[in-house]
């Protein structure tokens, strides 16, 4: 029996390579983005290669495979404020509260990603504005939640923190990828992930993630510091300059 075992692996070596899945092996141009007074925006290259099972190359049969890559920031605590017009006048009507909601949201995709995967894995993975997975803190009913879902999302990609980048991800032979994502001048800090997918047929077979640290530099991130470390003596230190800068202005237009 124990000599019948090498062949029996043996015989079932083509099967198991049959089954075995793709892997990923990505990166990205910068690990770290430091924000100066000058900054104006930067642009991420995520790129890879896509490792086959065996390290065979792809063959002339194999199916079209796709990429998607996501980028996101840190979560954050949000409040969403509703506004209605009352006797002419912009007032806040309603709002919500979330515990978490990423800062940042940018996919990058092969192809629009309603084309390679279906609605359950958009949920499951996040992939795509429509199916991103808020925490609200309150308990509004399911219309009154997707009105302000939605009105987080139009806030958020009008200050071009989220957005969607269809057919900006290129693939060469089934076996190196990269793609561009757009980082705003107004991103937030803090650490960032970068996760690529790789879809064939509408399932997805394998996941990478990658960080990103973004933070602010220079005379930017000591004040920064000082606003986190040392919050009252900053808060005063504001007021006072607001009131100099103020008796300064009014000193100068008596004169002139």
């Amino acid at each position: 029996m124990r000599a019948l075992a090498p062949l029996a692996l043996l015989l079932a070596a083509p099967l198991l390579l049959g089954q075995a899945k793709p892997t990923l092996v990505p990166d990205v141009s910068q690990r770290e983005i430091e924000i100066i007074y000058s900054f104006t925006g930067a642009e991420l290259l995520l790129f890879g290669a896509i490792v086959q099972p065996g390290a065979r190359a792809p063959a002339r049969g194999d199916h079209p495979i796709d990429i998607v890559v996501v980028v996101k920031g840190p979560t954050e605590s949000v409040v969403v404020r509703e506004k209605q017009r009352v006797a002419g006048i912009w007032v806040n009507a309603d709002r919500t509260r979330y515990r978490s909601a990423p800062s940042f949201y940018a996919i990058a995709s092969s192809r629009p990603i309603g084309d390679i995967v279906d609605a359950r894995t958009r949920a499951i993975y996040e992939l795509g504005l429509d199916s991103l997975q808020l925490s609200p803190a309150s308990g509004d009913a399911p219309a009154v939640q997707s009105r302000f879902d939605a009105g987080l999302v139009d806030l958020k990609r009008r200050a071009g923190l989220y957005y969607e980048a269809p057919g900006a991800v290129e693939i060469s032979e089934n076996v190196l990828y990269r793609g561009r994502v757009e980082i705003p001048a107004r991103v937030p800090v803090g650490r960032f992930t970068a996760e690529t997918f790789l879809i064939r047929d509408g399932r997805v077979l394998a996941a990478a993630v990658r960080e990103i640290d973004i933070r602010k530099s220079g005379f930017e991130r000591w004040i920064a510091r000082a606003a986190e470390r040392h919050s009252v003596l900053y808060g005063i230190a504001a007021v006072l300059l607001s009131i100099g800068f103020g008796w300064a202005a009014g000193a100068i237009w008596r004169r002139f």
